[in-house]
């Protein structure tokens, strides 16, 4: 069905046009207190070739109602099922256009509009007879505003699939150069934010490195203030990235903070059994990190221990039975080695309270239990992990426009 949305006002003849030149199948008729019996004499003359429906405005002046009007109207011609959507706005108040394109825009409707050369000198209206329809182009399609508004809800939502689906979408548009640039940079920096979500650290930095410089320099030369701000955010966070990996496989504080990061991430989608099984292995990667930062060895690559390393200790390290136990000799080692106070030592202090806080992981289904991880499980372990030394706080988190 081919559905036309027509706004009403006190003239025929362009209404009569429109009807005429679009053949509708189905009409839904826009119209004021005062413009509804012109709505009922086109029913009556042509209402027998169409479906139709009309929706009455109290106040033909209001650009809100005008808005909420034109919101149920495309309702409508959805609940008919149409395959093509076209909206007049020739007839009535300034207000009901304008309250007709705003609401229409961007949603595949095309727009239409009978003017003419031809007017009355008093009036201003188009002589009868002189009338021509003319096709009004939604510039919002041609401009990408609806895909670059559900770009920008997929970024914000963390749903970087969809925020490439929505940038292909806008790569199809006719664009000028440097909107061509822009948006095939910022698909590889989407495309490297993903490969850093996966852990993927080295590839994510490659990715940035090619196509970051690129989007931002668009940006700027733009004077883009929310896409130069968010790009921005994103090059600031590059250097713990960079640290990352530079420090190859090693354990290190930005690899757990990049951890917590990434827990919060899951968090944020509402994942918490996910986003809580990260903080488990946040409380082994602390010990570990906080040994090879002081003593300079790999806690679990015995090629790296030297000498003096207590033997009695290996299999509790490399094959441990739990957490607690890696942390238990975590805090034996220390000892050993004639330090005291450490970040290990002080996790291992907190054996009953982490054991305590750790008993809903453990009765996760991605643990050893059937129950799901409630958001203020996640949050409880993680302000312990915060409270208890300043580098167990997660990276700053990606910009949102």
């Amino acid at each position: 069905m081919k559905v036309l949305i027509l706004t009403v006002g006190t003239t025929r003849d362009p209404l009569e046009e429109a009807l005429s030149q679009h053949a509708p199948e189905g009409v839904i008729f826009v119209a004021s207190q005062q413009t509804h019996p012109v709505a009922a004499e086109l029913i009556r003359d042509y209402g027998g070739s169409f479906r139709h429906h009309t929706l009455l405005m109290e106040d033909a002046e209001s650009l809100f109602e005008a808005y909420q009007v034109a919101v149920k109207a495309l309702r409508k011609a959805l609940d008919w099922e149409a395959r093509a959507i076209v909206a007049d706005l020739t007839g009535g108040t300034k207000p009901m256009a304008a309250g007709l394109v705003l609401a229409l825009t961007g949603r595949g409707v095309v727009f239409s509009y009978v003017g003419g050369e031809e007017r009355d000198l008093e009036t201003g209206r188009v002589l009868p007879g002189a009338e021509r329809l003319r096709l009004l182009e939604d510039p919002t399609a041609r401009l990408g505003l609806r895909e670059w508004a559900g770009f920008v809800r997929a970024w914000n939502g963390l749903n970087l699939g969809m925020a490439l689906v929505e940038l292909d979408a806008l790569l199809q548009k006719p664009l000028s150069p440097s909107e061509e640039r822009f948006y095939r940079a910022l698909r590889g920096v989407v495309e490297a934010l993903m490969e850093w979500d996966r852990f993927r650290h080295r590839e994510a930095l490659d990715l940035l490195k090619e196509h970051l410089p690129v989007a931002l320099a668009v940006a700027e030369a733009w004077g883009h203030g929310s896409k130069v701000r968010v790009l921005k955010g994103v090059e600031e966070g590059m250097g713990a990235l960079e640290a990352i990996v530079e420090a190859g496989n090693r354990p290190t504080f930005p690899l757990l903070q990049d951890l917590l990061a990434n827990a919060e991430r899951r968090a944020a989608l509402g994942r918490y059994d996910d986003a809580l099984g990260r903080l488990y292995r946040a409380l082994e990667l602390a010990a570990e990190a906080d040994i090879h930062e002081r003593l300079g060895f790999l806690l679990k690559d015995p090629k790296t221990w030297p000498e003096g390393f207590p033997e009695t200790l290996r299999d509790r390290i490399l094959r441990p039975r739990g957490l607690m136990e890696l942390l238990e000799a975590a805090f034996e080692l220390d000892l050993a080695f004639g330090q005291h106070g450490t970040l290990a030592q002080r996790l291992y202090g907190e054996k009953n309270r982490l054991q305590a806080l750790l008993a809903r992981r453990h009765e996760s289904i991605l643990a050893h239990g059937t129950r799901p991880v409630g958001e203020e499980d996640y949050r409880r372990l993680l302000d312990f992990l915060r409270g208890l030394d300043p580098r167990l706080t997660p990276l700053s988190p990606w910009p949102k426009f």
